[in-house]
């Protein structure tokens, strides 16, 4: 048996988020643990998985707090080396009028990049343990970070592991649309699950019906099971024939949306580590998108992510509701 349901490689940041203006009418950001990646362990350790991460952070005040919270989250970190030249990647969120955030990266390098793959092959048993790995584009955006993503998915494949792959695409980060684009195909020709939100469809097909994009990619690149995330709309499953969607729930408390996808993300890896691929039902996909959409509605009601992610019963007393 696998020691580990999912372990995920990438970026771990801090997320200053703007949530208020000081009596001098300045931005005040709060300082929230972050990073895709992790904050899908996060969840995924909630709904009680066993869980690691492979990545790099500074070491430095900022890389020290994220190694301690990613702990108390009950968090694997062997694989989490901390980097004495590289400081630890910021990110601040600003939210726009719209709902939308406006991300500024500090990131030129930043520790996360900095992850090689000697790093990898140090803790390669974690990546010959697992059930599932997970991983997004934001650690191929440079290098050794990149090479060593693939090395990861390279260990993870050879012992059977499912591979489970969010784009999350952030625009800053990329030296251009172009390599973007390359990282997401590297990605949709390795996983076996593909969480992607509608404007990352949009993004990769041109296509602004999410429902036939999704399907160009999962038919093009044979993956077997697709989430397709619409924001307050949503979200659809693609698995076989099959195209399996649920209404999402629109929030009166939602004050932000940093962690959404991520939730939502770790709910549909989660049900993937309990059910497996095969014989998935309508009805069984149904139920996973009602969770996961739930799940996510109620991270847009707090700051932040991978400090607060909701635990498993908080979830089934939402959906009671």
């Amino acid at each position: 048996m696998s020691k580990f349901d999912v372990v995920a490689l990438g970026e771990l940041l801090i997320d200053f988020t703007n949530n208020a203006e000081s009596e001098q009418g300045n931005p005040m950001f709060e300082a929230n643990p972050g990073g895709a990646p992790c904050n899908v362990l996060s969840m995924l350790e909630n709904l009680g998985n066993k869980t690691a991460f492979i990545g790099k952070v500074g070491d430095d005040f900022f890389g020290r707090m994220l190694k301690e919270r990613v702990e108390k989250q009950g968090i694997d970190t062997r694989g989490l080396f901390l980097d004495n030249e590289v400081h630890t990647t910021l990110a601040f969120v600003n939210k726009l009028a719209n709902g939308d955030r406006d991300f500024s990266f500090y990131r030129k390098p930043g520790a996360d990049m900095m992850l090689s793959e000697g790093d990898v092959d140090r803790v390669k048993e974690l990546l010959e343990e697992t059930k599932v790995f997970h991983f997004g584009t934001l650690s191929m955006t440079d290098e050794p970070a990149a090479a060593a993503t693939k090395l990861a998915i390279s260990h993870a494949k050879k012992t059977g592991a499912l591979i489970s792959f969010d784009p999350n695409y952030r625009a800053p980060l990329w030296e251009s649309e172009e390599k973007a684009l390359e990282a997401m195909r590297y990605g949709f020709e390795n996983c076996d699950i593909l969480k992607i939100s509608d404007n990352e469809v949009e993004l990769f097909t041109g296509m602004s019906d999410v429902l036939e994009g999704a399907r160009q990619i999962k038919e093009e690149f044979d993956i077997p099971l697709v989430f397709a995330t619409l924001g307050p709309d949503g979200s659809m499953a693609l698995y076989k024939d099959m195209v399996v969607k649920k209404d999402g729930y629109r929030n009166p408390d939602t004050i932000e949306t940093t962690g959404a996808g991520d939730t939502f993300c770790a709910c549909a890896i989660d049900y993937v580590c309990k059910n497996g691929l095969e014989d998935l039902s309508e009805d069984k996909l149904l139920s996973c998108l009602d969770f996961a959409n739930a799940a996510a509605s109620i991270i847009t009601t707090r700051r932040g992510a991978l400090s607060v992610m909701p635990k498993k019963e908080e979830v089934q007393n939402f959906l009671s509701k």
